[in-house]
């Protein structure tokens, strides 16, 4: 069977190729994929080439298919499998598949891949778990099961004391306590946003920072204060983009300057880092969620609060198999509108290039549609219509509020081109 996917040769080199998939094992399992939302840890894949950790050494003579958010259909089960899972079946994927080598789909593997037609599942993937069935009616919100995930795993990962002097710790953030979200003003940071907003455990205080209002805006547009009061969360946006010291800033916007339970950074910068662990209170956590592509990545913290203010510092790269059915039943619920991160759409044809480009494209999440055969278009950009096609999504994405929807993604899998 043939399938046509976007892979990895070396750094920068990403190819769209057809090449034939060789007949499953009775351990693996045959798939299509619908739908794969582009991710800046793909971008750091490509630029790393074999520096990367989770790329193998041979990628000339073996290319990897890239992407590792991904949603689709399952077309044929071996028959370990055939038990537990059977075609027809929609899926979803938690990369983190248990490797000793920490390989995942998406990085590490020629037949396994978000941006592809069709890819084989093996054996390892369903022996850890990590092949999740998917409800949702969407393929669009189950690519977005996986980021959800990361966003979730550390909200997960922060951790807190039981009481003062006690080693006991109690895992998550502090329900009803002060968080602050730094760099918060791009999709990952949309997601913590919502999930902060309406996840199983709430802040009290909610503050989110980025350096430049137009983003603010947007972001403050999508999650609007009185929604936050609504789920009894006080929510301030700040620009810091000529702060000096963060406390300060706060305190002119807030009246006073509240130390924070939960302090969360959304960007790889030293200085930022530093800022935010002196934004913790006694017992509070500070949690790195940016991955940095500098492997001497070092910023100064004071050591000194870590000792007395018991000032805890965690990272998190992706979330586990539970974080990821935590996110598949968030968005299969809606209480999680992973549509409103959703501000591209695209082809498989584009999504090399698309991806190159990622950290230049602005805007959310970038949804490509693998079986399809369409430039890479914003969502606002589709009232100025080339054809019929065009104007209808247009007119669907306009009743929709702006947003990508179950009803967009209908229309453009039955009538756009086909790859």
């Amino acid at each position: 069977m043939k399938t046509k996917a976007v892979r990895l040769y070396n750094k920068n080199d990403l190819r769209l190729e057809e090449f034939d998939l060789p007949e499953i094992k009775d351990n693996e399992i045959l798939a299509e994929v619908i739908t794969d939302s582009l991710c800046m840890s793909t971008l750091k894949a490509v630029k790393q080439g074999i520096q990367h950790n989770k790329v193998p050494d041979d990628i000339s003579k073996n290319p990897i298919i890239v992407g590792h958010e991904f949603c689709g259909n399952i077309l044929a089960v071996g028959k370990k499998w055939i038990a537990a899972f059977h075609p027809g079946d929609k899926f979803v994927i938690q990369p983190n598949i248990g490797a000793e080598n920490c390989y995942a789909p998406g990085y590490s593997y020629p037949l396994i891949g978000g941006d592809a037609t069709k890819i084989i599942i093996q054996n390892q993937v369903m022996e850890n778990g990590s092949l999740l069935h998917y409800n949702g009616k969407t393929y669009f919100e189950g690519s977005l099961v996986e980021p959800l995930s990361c966003v979730i795993g550390a909200f997960n990962a922060n951790y807190h004391l039981e009481r003062m002097y006690s080693h006991k710790h109690v895992m998550g953030i502090k329900e009803n306590g002060s968080m602050a979200i730094l760099g918060a003003t791009g999709p990952m940071g949309y997601l913590a946003i919502d999930l902060a907003l309406h996840g199983p455990k709430k802040p009290k205080l909610l503050v989110v920072t980025g350096r430049t209002q137009e983003k603010l805006n947007l972001v403050e547009k999508l999650y609007p204060k009185d929604e936050a009061k609504k789920q009894g969360v006080e929510l301030y946006y700040i620009n810091t983009r000529d702060s000096i010291n963060f406390k300060d800033t706060m305190k002119k916007i807030m009246g006073e300057f509240i130390e924070f339970n939960d302090v969360f950074v959304f960007a790889p910068d030293e200085k930022l880092v530093q800022q935010a662990e002196t934004l913790l209170s006694y017992d509070g956590c500070l949690n790195f969620f940016a991955g940095p592509t500098d492997h001497e990545f070092s910023p100064n913290i004071n050591f000194y609060n870590v000792h007395y203010k018991a000032t805890h510092i965690v990272g998190t790269s992706g979330g586990n198999t539970n974080d990821m059915k935590e996110a598949v039943s968030l968005i299969e619920s809606q209480n999680i509108n992973a549509a409103k991160i959703v501000s591209h759409i695209l082809g498989l044809n584009d999504a090399a290039k698309a991806t190159i480009n990622l950290s230049d494209l602005g805007g959310g999440k970038k949804i490509v549609y693998t079986n399809k055969k369409f430039p890479l278009t914003q969502l606002s950009d589709f009232h100025i219509a080339h054809n019929n096609f065009e104007k209808t999504l247009s007119q669907i994405i306009k009743k929709n509020n702006g947003f990508w929807s179950f009803e967009a993604e209908r229309y453009f899998i039955e009538h756009a081109p086909e790859i």
